[in-house]
Protein backbone atom coordinates (compact mmCIF):
# COMPACT_ATOMS: atom_id res chain seq x y z
CA UNK A 1 0.00 0.00 0.00
CA UNK A 2 1.11 3.52 -0.74
CA UNK A 3 0.98 6.70 1.23
CA UNK A 4 -2.41 8.13 2.29
CA UNK A 5 -3.47 11.33 4.02
CA UNK A 6 -6.41 13.68 4.48
CA UNK A 7 -6.77 17.26 5.67
CA UNK A 8 -8.92 20.32 5.24
CA UNK A 9 -8.38 23.99 4.63
CA UNK A 10 -10.57 27.04 5.28
CA UNK A 11 -10.24 29.95 2.87
CA UNK A 12 -9.71 32.59 5.51
CA UNK A 13 -7.08 34.80 7.08
CA UNK A 14 -9.00 35.06 10.36
CA UNK A 15 -7.53 32.43 12.69
CA UNK A 16 -9.74 33.37 15.65
CA UNK A 17 -12.92 32.99 13.59
CA UNK A 18 -11.70 29.63 12.28
CA UNK A 19 -10.94 28.40 15.81
CA UNK A 20 -14.49 29.40 16.82
CA UNK A 21 -15.91 27.43 13.87
CA UNK A 22 -13.86 24.36 14.86
CA UNK A 23 -15.07 24.74 18.45
CA UNK A 24 -18.68 24.89 17.22
CA UNK A 25 -18.11 21.81 15.07
CA UNK A 26 -16.68 19.91 18.07
CA UNK A 27 -19.57 20.91 20.32
CA UNK A 28 -22.51 20.70 17.91
CA UNK A 29 -21.43 18.11 15.31
CA UNK A 30 -19.11 15.89 17.36
CA UNK A 31 -20.62 12.76 15.81
CA UNK A 32 -19.23 13.72 12.40
CA UNK A 33 -15.67 13.64 13.80
CA UNK A 34 -16.19 10.28 15.46
CA UNK A 35 -17.21 11.67 18.84
CA UNK A 36 -20.45 11.66 20.73
CA UNK A 37 -21.15 13.37 24.06
CA UNK A 38 -23.22 10.34 25.13
CA UNK A 39 -20.29 7.95 24.67
CA UNK A 40 -18.41 8.07 27.97
CA UNK A 41 -15.62 5.77 26.79
CA UNK A 42 -14.07 8.47 24.62
CA UNK A 43 -11.95 11.43 25.58
CA UNK A 44 -13.98 14.56 26.41
CA UNK A 45 -11.81 16.66 24.08
CA UNK A 46 -11.22 16.73 20.34
CA UNK A 47 -7.64 17.50 19.37
CA UNK A 48 -7.02 19.37 16.13
CA UNK A 49 -3.87 20.86 14.68
CA UNK A 50 -4.29 24.25 13.03
CA UNK A 51 -1.93 26.36 10.92
CA UNK A 52 -2.28 29.70 9.16
CA UNK A 53 -0.66 28.23 6.07
CA UNK A 54 -0.57 31.56 4.27
CA UNK A 55 -2.56 34.81 4.07
CA UNK A 56 -5.46 33.04 2.29
CA UNK A 57 -5.75 29.57 3.85
CA UNK A 58 -5.91 28.02 7.30
CA UNK A 59 -5.08 24.31 7.40
CA UNK A 60 -6.49 21.74 9.84
CA UNK A 61 -5.30 18.23 10.70
CA UNK A 62 -7.19 15.74 12.87
CA UNK A 63 -6.79 12.00 13.46
CA UNK A 64 -10.32 11.24 12.17
CA UNK A 65 -9.56 12.80 8.77
CA UNK A 66 -9.19 9.99 6.23
CA UNK A 67 -10.30 9.49 2.67
CA UNK A 68 -14.04 8.91 3.05
CA UNK A 69 -14.58 10.91 6.26
CA UNK A 70 -12.84 14.23 5.54
CA UNK A 71 -15.57 15.24 3.07
CA UNK A 72 -18.31 14.70 5.68
CA UNK A 73 -16.35 16.81 8.14
CA UNK A 74 -15.70 19.54 5.56
CA UNK A 75 -19.39 19.64 4.72
CA UNK A 76 -20.33 19.96 8.40
CA UNK A 77 -17.62 22.56 9.08
CA UNK A 78 -18.83 24.68 6.16
CA UNK A 79 -22.10 25.16 8.08
CA UNK A 80 -20.11 26.71 10.94
CA UNK A 81 -18.02 29.11 8.87
CA UNK A 82 -18.86 31.65 6.20
CA UNK A 83 -15.82 30.78 4.10
CA UNK A 84 -15.25 27.94 1.62
CA UNK A 85 -13.85 24.72 3.10
CA UNK A 86 -11.56 22.63 0.91
CA UNK A 87 -11.07 18.96 1.75
CA UNK A 88 -8.22 16.81 0.48
CA UNK A 89 -8.20 13.03 0.47
CA UNK A 90 -5.23 11.07 -0.90
CA UNK A 91 -5.47 7.29 -0.92
CA UNK A 92 -2.66 4.80 -1.52
CA UNK A 93 -0.98 7.08 -4.07
CA UNK A 94 -3.81 6.14 -6.46
CA UNK A 95 -6.49 8.78 -5.78
CA UNK A 96 -6.41 12.49 -4.95
CA UNK A 97 -9.88 13.87 -4.23
CA UNK A 98 -10.31 17.64 -3.91
CA UNK A 99 -13.69 19.01 -2.77
CA UNK A 100 -14.95 22.48 -1.83
CA UNK A 101 -17.97 23.11 0.42
CA UNK A 102 -19.95 26.22 1.37
CA UNK A 103 -22.94 26.53 3.69
CA UNK A 104 -23.17 22.75 4.13
CA UNK A 105 -23.24 21.93 0.41
CA UNK A 106 -20.60 20.62 -1.97
CA UNK A 107 -19.84 23.28 -4.53
CA UNK A 108 -17.14 21.58 -6.61
CA UNK A 109 -15.09 18.44 -6.72
CA UNK A 110 -12.24 17.06 -8.80
CA UNK A 111 -10.75 13.56 -8.61
CA UNK A 112 -7.21 13.07 -9.90
CA UNK A 113 -6.35 9.50 -10.84
CA UNK A 114 -5.47 7.27 -13.75
CA UNK A 115 -8.40 6.13 -15.94
CA UNK A 116 -8.07 2.51 -14.78
CA UNK A 117 -8.31 3.63 -11.12
CA UNK A 118 -11.43 5.69 -11.86
CA UNK A 119 -12.98 2.64 -13.51
CA UNK A 120 -11.89 0.14 -10.85
CA UNK A 121 -13.18 2.24 -7.93
CA UNK A 122 -16.18 3.54 -9.93
CA UNK A 123 -15.17 7.10 -9.08
CA UNK A 124 -17.28 10.04 -10.16
CA UNK A 125 -17.18 13.64 -9.00
CA UNK A 126 -20.12 14.61 -6.78
CA UNK A 127 -20.22 18.03 -8.42
CA UNK A 128 -17.94 18.78 -11.33
CA UNK A 129 -17.94 22.59 -11.32
CA UNK A 130 -14.58 23.76 -12.61
CA UNK A 131 -15.49 27.47 -12.87
CA UNK A 132 -16.39 27.58 -9.18
CA UNK A 133 -13.31 25.53 -8.23
CA UNK A 134 -10.99 27.85 -10.12
CA UNK A 135 -12.55 30.91 -8.49
CA UNK A 136 -12.58 29.43 -4.97
CA UNK A 137 -8.94 28.37 -5.26
CA UNK A 138 -8.03 31.69 -6.91
CA UNK A 139 -5.87 30.06 -9.59
CA UNK A 140 -5.03 31.64 -12.95
CA UNK A 141 -7.02 29.98 -15.80
CA UNK A 142 -3.92 28.62 -17.61
CA UNK A 143 -2.48 27.15 -14.40
CA UNK A 144 -5.89 25.75 -13.49
CA UNK A 145 -6.19 24.11 -16.91
CA UNK A 146 -2.81 22.47 -16.40
CA UNK A 147 -3.85 21.27 -12.93
CA UNK A 148 -7.17 19.68 -13.91
CA UNK A 149 -5.61 17.88 -16.87
CA UNK A 150 -3.34 15.88 -14.55
CA UNK A 151 -4.05 12.22 -13.88
CA UNK A 152 -1.15 11.55 -11.49
CA UNK A 153 -2.38 12.11 -7.93
CA UNK A 154 1.11 12.90 -6.64
CA UNK A 155 1.79 15.45 -9.37
CA UNK A 156 -1.62 17.05 -8.81
CA UNK A 157 -0.94 17.44 -5.07
CA UNK A 158 2.46 18.97 -5.80
CA UNK A 159 1.00 21.34 -8.41
CA UNK A 160 -1.90 22.41 -6.17
CA UNK A 161 0.55 23.00 -3.31
CA UNK A 162 2.64 25.18 -5.60
CA UNK A 163 -0.36 27.14 -6.94
CA UNK A 164 -1.83 27.77 -3.47
CA UNK A 165 1.53 28.63 -1.92
CA UNK A 166 1.19 26.03 0.85
CA UNK A 167 1.87 22.34 1.27
CA UNK A 168 -1.15 20.09 0.92
CA UNK A 169 0.92 17.11 2.07
CA UNK A 170 0.02 16.54 5.71
CA UNK A 171 -1.80 14.31 8.14
CA UNK A 172 -2.25 14.34 11.92
CA UNK A 173 -0.50 10.95 12.14
CA UNK A 174 2.65 12.45 10.62
CA UNK A 175 3.10 15.18 13.25
CA UNK A 176 5.22 13.11 15.68
CA UNK A 177 7.58 12.17 12.84
CA UNK A 178 7.87 15.38 10.79
CA UNK A 179 9.50 18.41 12.33
CA UNK A 180 8.17 20.74 9.61
CA UNK A 181 4.58 19.82 10.54
CA UNK A 182 5.28 20.14 14.29
CA UNK A 183 6.68 23.62 13.70
CA UNK A 184 3.85 24.69 11.41
CA UNK A 185 0.79 23.39 13.28
CA UNK A 186 -0.46 24.36 16.73
CA UNK A 187 -2.45 21.90 18.85
CA UNK A 188 -5.97 22.91 19.95
CA UNK A 189 -8.28 20.99 22.27
CA UNK A 190 -12.04 21.43 22.02
CA UNK A 191 -14.65 20.05 24.40
CA UNK A 192 -17.07 17.57 22.85
CA UNK A 193 -19.91 18.82 25.04
CA UNK A 194 -20.91 22.46 25.36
Amino acid sequence: MGRSFANLHIKSNNLEKTIEALKDLSEKDANVIGRSPENESIEPQVIMYVSSSNEKWISVLHDYFVWGTVKKIGKALSRHTEEPVMTVGYMNEEIFELSVFESGDIQAERIFCEPWTRSEYELKEARLQDDYLQEALDIHPVDFGNLISMTSPEQAVDKLSELLGMSIWGDAEWIPYEEELRNRFRKYEFDVTS
